[in-house]
């Protein structure tokens, strides 16, 4: 069986990483049975985001929450 790998078009300095940024909120929102840890471990090792990255995505994935819980 081939290997699976990301196409180079989605990861970092990809033409289309914007399109995988708002696919990993997306994935985030889903009612899936997956821990966080996990969702975590895939958006950063197998997509390469990094941490900050990872950050923004779950702020927009909680709808801005993540930024209000941490300043207020």
């Amino acid at each position: 069986m081939k290997e699976k790998s990301i196409k180079p078009e989605y990861l970092p300095g990809g033409a289309k990483r914007e399109e995988a940024r708002a696919n990993a909120v997306k994935y985030l929102q889903a009612a899936i049975p997956v821990t966080q840890q996990a969702r975590h471990e895939f958006l950063t090792t197998v997509l390469k985001f990094t941490e900050t990255e990872y950050l923004d995505i779950l702020n927009q994935a909680s709808n801005g929450a993540l930024a209000d819980s941490v300043w207020n």
